[in-house]
């Protein structure tokens, strides 16, 4: 499963830009990116059993180390724990549910309903079996309000009772039905064009080991070390050390399903942006996560790597927090907010270079983003969006026209005449990720808009995530990425109840562009697609998440690994797969 994650760290990406970022292209104007790699690696050596494959993940503060799906909205987290924290249904190249994996999923349009079918050899790496309850507790985990699990969305709330289970008002959601241990039946309110893709948000995906985590109370989860230190997963490898926030290394799980896995051990670490380069010169890793577009840049064919790559289901932002969220979690906008006026947001919109930053730091891995929806969704992103090209006559204009009238010194007041003073929160990363955030500023200035960095600075990425989950109104403004889940449907991300809509807007008219996207309308295709185009338009409009990069991530693979793959098509293999060559 694909799900939403906040990124890590701006070196992921080429500007990096907010704890995200991204590169760019060869042609500025260009709108796709120009890096086409494979995304497997087809090694003919003969396989050896065993031997230890050394990976690491490029992030510039420790992670969190929170190993559960329900609990954890990390991306570092995720990729440090995959080897283990196997999804529980089966994918192909597209996303689509497959036979195959540690439960199978039937979807019925007419009853309402999901039937999930359990695999009796899938197990937990203490031996005991997978079952019906562990899926049933995972939906518990999210929607039982002690966890403050951000995973508990609008659209999970299609399965019958899960909003009264929340609420307190049941002990139990009454439309997840135990048939047996190895047979569950979900009962939803409707049934949505989005629901055999993995990643709908509609369906978790996850299952949490009941008989494991049953004594904990739900408030003290996060914090266990059932949870932090020893976590039990069905998927091939399970974790045996641990240096929190820092390395991990995992052995095989005897009990897995699928067979015995290839490798005696796997290890992974956080490795700096800075030190990235080196590391791939010395060959300390066989493979790299998040490798930094500007290492990429430096040294694009490693000497005893083979690079793979695919584009992101990914893109950065500009955020303006428009609002607050009520006692409820439900975003209020707020008409006084000093960027309440959408001709503001758009102006400073107009006036980033992004395409420049994308062709000085990029590398061809990254391209200006034109709308909400990254151009890997082909059948739904907007293809004829031109987003925000550079233009600072518009911007000035739109200042203009708005009564943003400039003072002596060349800077914007507000219409009621006081000095107009942003704040912008980003977390920190490489230094070409800050640069083109300074730059950024520099280029806000141009058209008189005074923006300073949160107490001056770029914050510490677990910070940043502190502070942009709260209703902190000591900034004005904040940078960010999305890893978006392997479901175009945005609604998770952008709804008045979503947890991740940190700009806190809430309109009618996106609430209703969100819901004709799932609507019973949207099984036709052709319908689907145009409040997709509709809902793109309507967000460039409104500019309360302006889009600025898209993504294509490279990972280099030691030419010693047999197996390796960046494709969803799970269904064909997984870590277990995987090995080292003689």
């Amino acid at each position: 499963m694909k799900k939403k994650h906040l990124f890590t760290s701006m070196a992921a990406t080429t500007l990096a830009v907010l704890a995200l970022a991204g590169c760019g292209s060869k042609n500025a104007d260009q709108a796709t990116t120009k890096v086409n790699l494979p995304e497997s690696y087809k090694n003919d050596k003969p396989a050896k059993q065993g031997g230890t494959l050394k990976t690491a993940v490029v992030a510039d503060s420790a992670f969190k180390g929170i190993f559960n799906d329900g609990l954890s909205t990390d991306a570092v987290d995720s990729t440090v724990s995959q080897f283990g924290n196997e999804s529980l249904f089966a994918t192909d190249k597209n996303y689509k549910y497959a036979k195959g994996g540690a439960a199978d999923i039937k979807i019925d349009r007419k009853a309402k309903t999901a039937t999930v079918t359990f695999n009796p050899k899938a197990k937990w790496s203490d031996g005991e079996p997978v079952t019906a309850k562990d899926l049933e507790y995972s939906y518990e985990i999210i929607a039982n309000k002690a966890t403050k699990s951000q995973r508990y969305t609008e659209s999970l709330q299609a399965l019958k009772g899960l909003k009264e289970y929340h609420e307190g008002k049941a002990d139990k959601i009454s439309g997840f039905e135990i048939v047996n241990d190895r047979k569950a039946v979900l009962h939803f309110t409707k049934v949505t064009p989005n629901m055999t893709t993995s990643g709908n948000g509609v369906i978790w995906e996850s299952a949490s080991p009941y008989h494991y985590l049953k004594d904990v109370p739900f408030d003290k989860l996060e914090s266990s070390d059932k949870i932090r230190k020893k976590p039990l997963f069905f998927g091939p490898y399970v974790l045996n050390k641990l240096v929190q926030g820092e390395s991990a290394e995992w052995v095989p799980n005897k009990y897995y399903y699928k067979g015995k896995p290839k490798l005696d051990k796997i290890t992974i670490e956080t490795v700096a942006t800075s030190s990235a380069s080196a590391a791939l010169k010395s060959k300390k890793y066989d493979l790299m996560f998040e490798e930094p577009s500007s290492v990429y840049g430096q040294n694009k064919k490693p000497k005893g790597y083979k690079m793979l790559g695919k584009e992101d289901l990914y893109y950065s932002y500009l955020g303006f927090r428009v609002g607050h969220a009520d006692k409820n979690g439900v975003s209020v906008m707020d008409k006084n907010s000093k960027v309440a006026d959408k001709n503001l947001r758009q102006a400073l919109a107009y006036a980033m270079n992004i395409d420049q930053v994308s062709k000085k730091f990029g590398y061809g891995l990254s391209t200006r983003a034109t709308t909400l929806i990254p151009t890997a969704f082909s059948d739904y992103h907007d293809k004829d969006a031109k987003g925000f090209p550079q233009d600072l006559d518009k911007a000035n204009k739109l200042l203009d026209k708005a009564g943003y009238k400039k003072g002596k010194d060349g800077m914007r007041k507000t219409p009621e005449g006081k000095p107009l003073k942003l704040t912008l929160l980003v977390a920190g990363g490489s230094a070409n990720s800050e640069a083109a955030v300074r730059n950024y500023i520099q280029q806000w200035k141009k058209i008189g808009v005074n923006v300073k960095l949160y107490n001056g600075r770029f914050v510490d990425f677990n910070n940043y995530t502190e502070k942009i989950q709260t209703n902190d109104k000591d900034f004005d403004l904040y940078m960010g990425a999305w890893s978006t889940g392997s479901d175009a449907t945005p609604t998770d991300l952008y709804s008045p109840a979503a947890p991740f809509n940190f700009a806190h807007f809430n309109t009618k008219e996106n609430s209703d562009l969100l819901a004709a996207m799932n609507s019973q309308k949207a099984f036709d295709a052709d319908y689907r697609k145009e409040q997709f185009n509709k809902w793109q338009e309507y967000m460039n409009e409104q500019a309360f998440v302006v889009p600025v990069q898209y993504h294509y991530s490279v990972v280099p693979v030691s030419t010693k690994v047999k197996g390796m793959t960046l494709s969803p098509a799970t269904k064909d293999g997984s870590w277990y797969t995987v090995s080292l060559t003689k």
